[in-house]
């Protein structure tokens, strides 16, 4: 029980805390992952239904002012209208294989009034403002345009400011025009007439699950090797004990001391702490005698010696 009582201290309690926030966290973004996988599935089926529909007249799937429903985007729609080209917006920041670019978007009025915010494309430029000067004008004229369904942006990069903007919404460019606008807006695929210089289009978006299976393995993967990683070295922990010995683990060996400069000789070297037996565990008295002389021990007295070494007899007697 000894052993258990050091996972109990405040140490090994705080890195458990710590271990059980990194896998909850670790949990929870690999179901994130998993939750967008299905959403991707989602879009995926959307996406493949309303591409093999028939186009339908804008009026039939959009409304003045209406949300897009979710299974209503990318459905192929067709309007015509005039293109309203002093309205204008230049939507920055639209960056296509490196390059940097802008997408132009133009309301298209309706018999009744009402625009439909038509993204025409996208081409190469340096994202300077508002500028539409070097933008390719769409045809004149009543037009003919099918296109995809796309649900308005969000937030306050949709401000339009200038005729300038980074994200579209039809509400916000309805607002800055001063025009009655369809809700959502519309992703070019072809005009009739065919404009002088056409924009580069929106392609469909890719029908793949995308990498949100690994990545949410991933993150699970982290989350279990944390709680191994623990296991591990609480393990590891109760193995060298209360003091920090390992169990079963002979301590090393003391260094052999150095030679005495006098006499060349190097003494026995000490046992290991605790040892009680075998060749480090040497007594003096087992130890093997030197070959080298050493003096006797004696006393004051000669003749009281006890370790007197003995001595030849001139006279022949003993």
């Amino acid at each position: 029980m000894r052993r258990f009582r050091v996972l109990l201290s405040r140490r090994w309690a705080l890195f458990a805390v710590a271990i059980v926030v990194v896998a909850w966290a670790t949990w929870w973004l690999g179901n994130w992952q998993f939750d967008r996988l299905d959403q991707r599935k989602e879009t995926n089926r959307v996406v493949e239904r309303n591409e093999n529909l028939e186009p339908a007249p804008v009026a039939e799937v959009l409304s003045p002012g209406g949300d897009v429903e979710d299974g209503e985007e990318w459905r192929v729609v067709t309007a015509t209208g005039e293109y309203a080209v002093e309205d204008t917006v230049i939507v920055r920041y639209r960056t296509r294989d490196g390059q940097s670019g802008i997408e132009v978007v133009v309301p298209l009025v309706t018999a009744d009034g009402t625009a439909v915010v038509v993204d025409r494309g996208w081409m190469p430029s340096d994202n300077r403002g508002g500028d539409a000067t070097d933008v390719p004008e769409p045809p004149s004229g009543e037009v003919t345009i099918t296109g995809y369904v796309r649900a308005d942006g969000t937030g306050d990069s949709t401000r339009v400011v200038d005729n300038s903007t980074r994200a579209v919404s039809s509400e916000e460019v309805g607002e800055a025009i001063g025009r009655p606008t369809y809700g959502g807006f519309v992703d070019l695929r072809s005009e009739d007439p065919a404009p002088a210089e056409a924009l580069t289009p929106r392609d469909l978006p890719e029908q793949d699950n995308g990498p949100h299976f690994f990545y949410g393995l991933q993150w699970w993967f982290f989350g279990v090797l944390a709680i191994f990683g623990f296991l591990y070295l609480a393990y590891d922990e109760l193995k060298r004990g209360p003091h920090g010995e390992r169990s079963g683990r002979r301590e090393p060996r003391p260094p052999r001391p150095k030679a005495d400069p006098r006499t060349g000789k190097r003494p026995p070297r000490p046992p290991r702490p605790g040892a009680t037996s075998g060749a480090g565990a040497q007594s003096a008295r087992s130890a093997p005698p030197s070959t080298g002389s050493t003096t006797p021990d004696t006393n004051e007295a000669a003749g009281d010696s006890r370790n007197a070494a003995a001595r030849p007899n001139s006279s022949g007697r003993p």
